[in-house]
């Protein structure tokens, strides 16, 4: 791996540095880990995702380690106790996307064999590696983020408009959007 400085949004917390260090941008084939990673980006929505980083021990727990048969067979019981979690953000709409995203992952899940056949279909099951010198060049959403976020959306999917589904894309690994200089770049990760 080459000596370069790691992308600034990442610098200055422990938490997100060794996120961006470990998973952001490298491609995953996981199904839990895709379930997990678009509900937290979800639940970001309208926050920040250092927030959401710094509770991903509390979601993962509150959701079953994001278990997507266990989620979409969560009860309004169990759903209100979840509401209760100090540890989570207690968005009601939030919470109980995420038994509505289960349900439609497993929907997903028996037409495409798997969540990661689904979302890597979009780019041929190759990454989008982005060459950017700059972390001021990242885009909000782009096309695929929008043809992605409106397939999601007719699959029963929620809080997956494409400026979250951008985020989902880039830390899933299907775009990789590390600046050029950063170590951890597709292009640096070799050398």
């Amino acid at each position: 791996m080459t000596e370069g400085t790691i992308c600034t949004w990442a610098q200055n917390d422990e938490v997100m540095e060794a996120y961006h260090n470990t998973e952001w941008g490298f491609p995953s084939y996981d199904d839990n880990y895709l379930f997990e990673l678009l509900n937290l980006e979800g639940a970001q929505a309208g926050l920040s995702w250092k927030i959401i980083l710094h509770r991903r021990h509390a979601y993962q727990e509150a959701f079953f380690g994001f278990d997507i048969d266990r989620c979409a067979a969560m009860t309004d019981e169990e759903i209100t106790e979840i509401l209760q979690n100090p540890g989570i953000i207690r968005n009601k709409l939030k919470v109980n996307g995420v038994r509505k995203n289960a349900k439609s992952a497993l929907r997903v899940q028996a037409e495409f064999g798997s969540l990661a056949n689904y979302f890597w279909q979009f780019t041929d099951n190759k990454p989008i590696v982005n060459h950017r010198k700059s972390d001021k060049e990242l885009p909000a959403k782009d096309e695929l983020s929008e043809k992605i976020s409106k397939d999601l959306r007719k699959r029963g999917f929620t809080f997956v408009g494409p400026v979250i589904i951008y985020s989902y894309l880039q830390a899933i690994g299907i775009i990789d959007d590390h600046v050029t200089t950063c170590p951890y770049h597709t292009d640096n990760r070799s050398k």
